[in-house]
């Protein structure tokens, strides 16, 4: 019995000392959204690609980006726009998107009624409240482009991310630019009223942009395409795991996060889920995988605000090599 244990235990410290580690660099802090990236963990589906997967949060897509990009973490999740202008002006950075996401992204203007938000044109005359490395705020452009606005005659006014959901509950902002399922949550939370609250989802408006992408590594990935293969199939089990059971995936998160409110981060999940993973397009077609066509197309509403340097080629910016072909079916 004695030998039979001690082989067990020998079994077992071989099969942990097997596992790959890699660090995964999110874009944001712990909430709502991330739950599935520790269902991952919690549900044994890194494991089972042989993964010791750590995450880490983040500050934004902007910090996300250089931390793949300089290899110091393998891989990571960052809005795949900021990535075109980051290749952009960094040719040949050992950086690109694997798997999408968020098919329709959460980019937003989030404004209050009682200070005159009502419209994207109600935003002219009004100070906005803008982190510089938000990726809703990086798109702002496109917004304003779409929906003829006058940039002069907004009033930007930078702020961090800390502060920005505090400026708009506090009022020394109109609106504010941020993701629309952590902008309009956090708002509520600080005591601005559900009905005084108007959410501009940029898609809605005419940004037809792809939204925030898993990150590769390129010569990792290229060296490693077992493991980024497995990593990207235990993402997306993760994500079924909360589509299925929303509730069940926020202990997950709570665990790594104890100060959260666990309904208002199941609210989030849910709204990601809905408005932002699991769309109408990505039922029909498959998760992870992108429609090449929008993607060019999104390359040019992209020109019409930001100067290339280098002529846009989208096969620098997205690979679907580490995916199943017609990428993975998320059971509802």
């Amino acid at each position: 019995m004695f030998y039979r244990t001690l082989a067990a235990t020998v079994l077992l410290a071989s099969a942990a000392q097997a596992q790959t580690d890699l660090p995964f660099a999110l874009d944001w802090k712990f909430e709502g959204p991330a739950a599935p990236y520790f269902a991952a963990v919690d549900n044994g589906h890194f494991a089972e690609a042989g993964l010791n997967v750590t995450i880490e949060a983040g500050n934004g897509s902007l910090d996300a980006i250089p931390k793949v990009a300089t290899g110091a973490f393998p891989v990571g999740f960052a809005d795949i726009n900021s990535l075109i202008k980051f290749l952009d002006q960094n040719p040949g950075a050992p950086v690109i998107a694997a798997m999408m996401i968020y098919d329709k992204p959460p980019f937003a203007v989030i404004g209050r009624k009682s200070l005159g938000i009502s419209d994207p044109q109600s935003l002219e005359g009004k100070t906005l409240g803008a982190p510089p490395p938000d990726g809703a705020w990086a798109q702002f452009p496109i917004f304003a482009a779409e929906n003829g606005l006058d940039m002069d005659a907004i009033t930007v006014e930078p702020v961090g991310f800390p502060t920005r959901e505090p400026m708009l509950a506090e009022g020394n902002v109109a609106a504010i630019t941020g993701f629309s399922f952590t902008s309009t949550l956090n708002a509520e939370r600080l005591g601005v009223p559900a009905d005084d609250l108007v959410t501009l989802l940029m898609a809605d408006y005419g940004v037809d942009l792809y939204g925030n992408a898993v990150i590769v590594n390129t010569e990792y990935a290229a060296a490693n395409p077992v493991v980024i293969k497995g990593f990207l199939k235990a993402i997306a089990a993760g994500w079924t795991d909360a589509i299925a059971d929303p509730a069940a995936v926020i202990p997950m998160l709570m665990k790594r996060n104890p100060a959260a409110d666990a309904t208002l981060e199941q609210r989030r999940l849910e709204l990601s889920i809905r408005d932002n993973v699991d769309t109408d397009w990505v039922k029909a077609n498959g998760f992870g995988i992108i429609d090449q066509a929008r993607l060019e197309s999104s390359l040019d509403q992209i020109a019409t605000t930001y100067d290339f340097v280098m002529p846009p080629d989208p096969a620098v910016y997205f690979t679907s090599d580490y995916l199943p072909e017609g990428g993975f079916t998320l059971a509802d």
